[in-house]
């Protein structure tokens, strides 16, 4: 008979377990699927590419997001979005599940020769204020928040919480609701009585609003399509959003 349920984090872990094995894609235990989806570079993933977001690349272009400065990459992947800080002056910690992901990106790093970067493979939720060295002036987010489930949206702003800076910004793509196979639109109540997640959460515009609702809205739209000949990446199955802290 256990009887362990303490704090809140012990919620957590329990409402992780309620998923099925194969589908975690948050915890360590997800670790090993990313391995292999990353395993070969020369899948013809649109992501694949060393480009960065349009919606990052245009923020910084318009001044909505102040350079340099400190920046964290949750879910970083190969990297593509951490270069391109790292190449805009900021200094960057870059956080993946997949040590298959980060080697990739670390070879990118070395190739650009991007000293300013700092990756880490982990759970970005169990990485020590040691590893993460906030406060982060930005936080960017390219796909990760859309594979966790709906209770780790409030590990998600804790994270944040803890180490977006006053007055900093933070930014994310993910799934946009109303995108045929891009994301599931069950109920977050009916996502553990399946045990999955379909391969991610769709989102809309007000579901962004409320979750964020602690941070001020500066910008929220479709991700921009971007051509295969771009020198960035867009799909407008995404919504992209910056929000800031307030000061």
């Amino acid at each position: 008979m256990d009887r362990n349920i303490r704090t809140v984090d012990d919620v957590l872990k329990l409402l992780d377990g309620l998923f099925a094995p194969e589908a975690d894609r948050w915890t360590d235990g997800g670790a090993s699927w990313w391995d292999g989806f990353y395993a070969d570079r020369s899948r013809p993933v649109p992501f694949f590419s060393a480009k960065p977001d349009e919606n990052l690349a245009s923020y910084l272009d318009r001044g909505l997001i102040a350079s340099p400065g400190r920046a964290l990459d949750l879910g970083c992947g190969p990297g593509r979005n951490a270069l391109h800080l790292a190449a805009q002056g900021f200094e960057v910690d870059a956080v993946d599940l997949s040590a298959t992901a980060i080697a990739w990106a670390e070879d990118r790093a070395r190739e650009a020769k991007a000293g300013s970067i700092r990756f880490h493979c982990g759970d970005a939720f169990a990485l020590t204020d040691e590893q993460l060295g906030g406060p982060y002036d930005l936080i960017y987010d390219s796909g990760c928040f859309h594979h966790l489930p709906p209770h780790r949206r409030v590990s998600y702003l804790a994270l944040l919480d803890r180490v977006l800076a006053p007055g900093g910004q933070f930014a994310l793509a993910c799934f946009a609701a109303g995108e045929s196979g891009m994301g599931s639109e069950l109920p977050d109540a009916a996502l553990y009585g399946e045990a999955a997640l379909h391969g991610g959460l769709a989102y809309t515009p007000e579901s962004l609003r409320w979750i964020f609702s602690d941070l001020e809205e500066v910008e929220l739209r479709r991700m921009r399509d971007e051509s295969p000949g771009s020198p960035l990446f867009g799909e407008p199955f995404l919504w992209t959003a910056l929000f800031r802290r307030p000061g």
